[in-house]
């Protein structure tokens, strides 16, 4: 068994879900999250309003999934990023889990 968690821009959740379900993973929880960005401080130098931080709307998908249901769901994800032109990607991180009950 793996927990995958998915995390990217509220503008991608319809992707997600769309990636979520052509990979035959049909069950899943999903959060929305304000995302955080550190802004160095040299790059605030010639902004009219400067800010230490940036905050995103930012989505979080997680599902507990069999392993040979993992490769699929990556590779949708890493041909989903390879195709966009803007800085902002999906991001996935697929974790073991030990036991579960």
């Amino acid at each position: 068994m793996k927990l995958i968690i998915i995390t990217a821009v509220k503008e991608f959740e319809k992707d997600i879900i769309h990636i979520l379900k052509n990979s035959d993973i049909t069950i899943f929880s999903y959060n929305e999250i304000i995302g955080y960005r550190n802004i160095p401080r040299e790059a605030n130098i010639d902004n009219w309003f400067p800010g230490e931080r940036k905050e995103n709307k930012s989505i979080m998908f997680y599902a507990f999934v069999k392993k040979e249901e993992t490769d699929e769901l990556f590779e949708r994800i890493k041909i989903f990023n390879e195709k966009q032109e803007s800085l902002s990607k999906i991001h996935i991180s697929i974790l073991n889990i030990e036991k579960s009950n």
